[in-house]
């Protein structure tokens, strides 16, 4: 199951919020290159260019899908395809490598600022990992395994010998989704689903879908009008050099 730009875009309000209070925390220095890392449809590097209209900004992303919708969203940004920073360094391994050697990329008085979910502890990622570790689904995705995420302490120990000033906070967004329980299936088939889902067929994947959205409903209480608030954790660096 590769990246949909359609589907991720499904909650493109909710999805940008966190990256408008990211970009809303850069210092306003004279920045001259911007470089989002995972910018998906172009919705993240949007904000970077309105915050920093006088730099060179570039988009990086691996999925073909999601740099044909930023291009026709920005046509003046150049964006490249890379492998890999807004909700995109949880799907890559060994942070403690990975932060800093970015900051070591920055020129003295640069930002590398990222936003990561911090969510493995949620129901909605517990209960995807209990299903897949059922008696069913075990052969065939009892073994996915998001990447290890780390508290807001690690960051800010790991990344203090590299920089002038380090920034780490932590926020939990509430989404109100208007479309019940099956909203929140969709967000998560966007994202944190996937895993699980490319490692099966269709029939798999719509049993998959069917048992998780059972736990789901369980799991987060609807409002009187059918509406889910959607408690979304995530936390946030501003690291300087």
């Amino acid at each position: 199951m590769s990246w949909s730009a359609t589907q991720y875009s499904l909650f493109e309000q909710q999805r940008t919020r966190p990256v408008r209070d990211l970009v809303a925390a850069i210092p306003l220095t004279s920045t001259r290159t911007a470089v989002d890392l995972g910018c998906g449809p172009g919705n993240s590097t949007e904000v970077l260019a309105e915050r920093f209209p006088e730099a060179t900004v570039t988009g990086l992303d691996s999925s073909d899908d999601m740099l044909r919708d930023a291009r026709q969203r920005l046509p003046d940004i150049a964006f490249e395809r890379a492998v890999l920073a807004n909700a995109s360094l949880q799907w890559v391994p060994d942070h403690a490598s990975l932060y800093p050697r970015l900051v070591s990329l920055l020129n003295p008085g640069g930002v590398l600022a990222v936003q990561t979910p911090d969510n493995l502890e949620e129901p909605a990622h517990r209960l995807a990992r209990e299903i897949a570790a059922s008696a069913q689904w075990a052969d065939r995705i009892g073994d996915v395994k998001h990447p290890d995420r780390h508290p807001a302490a690690y960051y800010f120990e790991l990344l203090r010998a590299h920089c002038a000033e380090v920034d780490v906070w932590r926020t939990t967004y509430h989404h109100p989704l208007a479309g019940g329980h099956g909203a929140v299936v969709e967000w998560f088939k966007g994202s944190a689903l996937r895993p699980y889902l490319q490692k099966l067929d269709e029939a798999g994947q719509q049993a998959f879908l069917g048992a998780y959205l059972q736990a789901i409903s369980q799991a987060y209480p609807a409002q009187d009008d059918g509406t889910v608030l959607l408690p979304f954790p995530r936390l946030f660096i501003v690291a300087t050099r």
